[in-house]
């Protein structure tokens, strides 16, 4: 197995409460948002931060950013609950070395963030993680688990390997060499059910993030980070028409992830989930969080 780095203790660590208006997708969204950094060492974290209440911590999909939770974290925030969003390395504000990085580097990230909000205090948080964010929150959950009480799956694949086909249409999603007309189609072949606008996705995307953080998983060998329902409550929200992360059953998820999960499922979704079903995906989450001890 593996030996885990364990994340070097937070220096300088500073989260700002400027309302981040222009960054916003709307006004109605961007109330009440709060905009920081914190650093360790040559590392850098942006973090938006909204509401108050117990903590839920957002983590994206794979070369996306923040900003895909918008909606998610306005309607978590009025649930009753402090919103915590930190932008992967490489988008925003956020910057450190990229090469030679694990999952567990990604996780500590997070980890920063989390303190800095809590201001340096063991505060156990909810951690949801969006397709690629799953493995980060899963890798979390695993070098610290003091800081982690509960974690959301969203449209997550439960394993590293993803069909080479669809990972095609991932690539080509992202592409600034393909014309509009062929990502989208990547965009709605990978992404979006049916009938779902595409188009929304079209922007928000970071090739270089990509290539880092595959080039983390890749380097974590280590696999027991995956079975994340072996050390806190789990909730997989599942997206039915997903096509990189087809719907499990509640028996695979508890086989591969640990006997303490359980499943939502969320129609009319795609594996973008949160732009086709922001409601749905929240109440599913808020649901979890508020029945946890």
């Amino acid at each position: 197995m593996t030996k885990r780095r364990a994340p070097k203790p937070i220096r300088n660590a500073v989260l700002g409460a400027c309302v981040a208006l222009a960054a916003a997708a709307s006004p109605s969204l961007a109330e009440g948002v709060e905009r920081g950094v914190v650093e360790r060492g040559p590392v850098r974290i942006e973090v938006l931060a909204q509401g108050s209440g117990p903590a839920v911590v957002l983590l994206p999909s794979l070369a996306r950013g923040a900003e895909d939770f918008d909606q998610l974290a306005a309607l978590i925030a009025a649930a009753g609950f402090r919103v915590i969003r930190p932008e992967p390395r490489g988008i925003g504000g956020s910057a450190g070395p990229v090469e030679g990085l694990t999952l567990y580097d990604l996780a500590a990230d997070a980890a920063l963030a989390i303190e800095a909000d809590a201001g340096g205090r063991v505060a156990p948080v909810i951690v949801a993680g969006h397709a690629f964010g799953n493995w980060v929150a899963r890798a979390l959950s695993a070098i610290r688990p003091e800081l982690v009480r509960g974690v959301v799956l969203l449209a997550a694949s439960i394993g590293t390997e993803i069909d080479p086909g669809i990972r095609a249409s991932i690539n080509g999603s992202f592409d600034p060499a393909l014309p509009e007309a062929e990502r989208l189609r990547h965009l709605q072949r990978g992404y979006f059910a049916p009938g779902n606008d595409a188009r929304v996705w079209l922007t928000g995307w970071h090739p270089a993030v990509a290539r880092m953080q595959r080039a983390a998983t890749a380097a974590t060998p280590d696999r027991s980070w995956q079975r994340v329902a072996d050390r806190v409550p789990v909730l997989y929200v599942a997206a039915v028409e997903d096509t990189i992360a087809p719907l499990p059953t509640l028996a695979r998820l508890q086989q591969e992830l640990g006997p303490r999960v359980t499943l939502a499922e969320v129609a009319r979704a795609g594996h973008a989930l949160l732009p086709e079903q922001p409601e749905a995906t929240a109440a599913a989450l808020i649901r979890f969080a508020r029945e946890l001890p």
